[in-house]
């Protein structure tokens, strides 16, 4: 197959949320799409190793991701900039200058796919994204371009369907590649359920979240994420607490987190934010401050490429069973009182039937 109808995706960053349109769009144009492997510790260093240590996490290992693409022989990847996914609805300013990041830390000969997605502005629309990215394949078919739209609106549609009825997303992904839609059995009881609240590139990444919803399953834990809420779910969340939308991935973290702290079946929340992420602290402050006015146990924790799994594992298990103690403390109140309020009705019951043979 020619290199130059073969396209790398890295797998960090923008490709857990837009991942299975970028499939269906690319296939359906006939181009061949090769991922980098699984991040993993080595690709975290690679990539922190050719970046100001400043830089966050998820910028370090998007570039572990490029640096591994190369090393398959890839010559042509696709680095997007998403600026804006609807007017004055911003992406924070490392993924908005993703091209540019790339181009000047990574000195090796390839080709960027780079194209504009912007909404603020006039002519950076969807199908002006999809033509600057075609462009660079000689592609300029507008029916063929917009075919190909159609069948990744098609993959990702598949996928956020199953993701919403609570398919985990790993087999989601997979299922909607395969052109499959499978709901979900009957869900599981668990004895408590916590509000996962991340990026797709903080949660689903298995070496940067140290897989947490695995671990969270094994400890009988359920748990609930922001893809099974509707997009007005989250957007009413956002209201709730008296905030506007800004940040173009605010609703995965403000939105949903508000919305789950007043869901009376999520019993806490649990909060992931790479260190040094401006947009983030100022989200993560602002659902902390408003699940201390609801009263509902909120954890968050921060990675970088020095976070230990120890230490990760030990803080979660001693937040899950403060909220099983907190439930049984519940339960156990709950129950003293409908046995004091039952107490009550017999011996009003008691006397009445006294007083009626005086």
């Amino acid at each position: 197959m020619k290199n130059s109808m073969t396209i790398g995706i890295p797998r960090a960053l923008l490709f857990y949320t837009y991942y299975p349109f970028w499939h269906g769009f690319f296939t359906g144009l006939g181009i061949n799409v090769v991922l980098s492997d699984a991040t993993t510790k080595k690709t975290m260093t690679e990539g922190a190793s050719l970046v100001v240590s400043e830089t966050c996490l998820p910028i370090k290992v998007y570039v572990g991701h490029i640096l591994n693409l190369l090393n398959k022989g890839v010559k042509k990847i696709f680095v997007p900039s998403v600026q804006s996914i609807a007017p004055k609805i911003y992406n924070c300013s490392k993924i908005r200058g993703l091209p540019d990041i790339v181009r000047n830390v990574i000195k090796e000969d390839f080709e960027i796919v780079e194209a504009t997605y912007d909404k603020s502005e006039k002519h950076k629309g969807l199908y002006d994204f999809l033509k600057e990215i075609s462009a660079g394949f000689g592609i300029s078919d507008i029916n063929k371009i917009k075919a190909a739209a159609r069948n990744g609106q098609k993959v990702s549609n598949n996928f956020r369907l199953m993701t919403r009825m609570g398919v985990p997303y790993l087999k989601a992904l997979k299922l909607a590649l395969d052109n499959k839609v499978v709901m979900p059995v009957e869900q599981k009881k668990y004895p408590i359920n916590v509000a996962v609240i991340a990026h797709g590139y903080n949660m689903y990444d298995e070496q940067v979240s140290m897989r947490i919803l695995d671990k969270l399953e094994s400890m009988n834990v359920g748990t609930k994420i922001a893809e099974q809420l509707s997009e007005e779910q989250m957007k009413e969340g956002i209201s709730s607490i008296n905030s506007k939308l800004y940040w173009a991935n605010e609703l995965e973290i403000t939105g949903a987190a508000a919305h789950y702290i007043q869901d009376s079946t999520v019993d806490g929340l649990i909060a992931i934010n790479a260190f040094g992420c401006g947009p983030d602290s100022l989200m993560i402050e602002r659902i902390s401050r408003f699940a201390k006015e609801k009263s509902k146990p909120f954890l968050n924790l921060s990675i970088d490429e020095q976070t230990g799994e120890a230490g990760f594992i030990t803080r979660i298990e001693a937040f899950t069973d403060m909220l099983i103690r907190k439930k049984q403390k519940q339960m156990n109140h709950k129950f003293d009182n409908q046995l004091n309020s039952e107490y009550q009705i017999i011996s009003a019951e008691i006397i009445a039937g006294l007083k009626d043979n005086l």
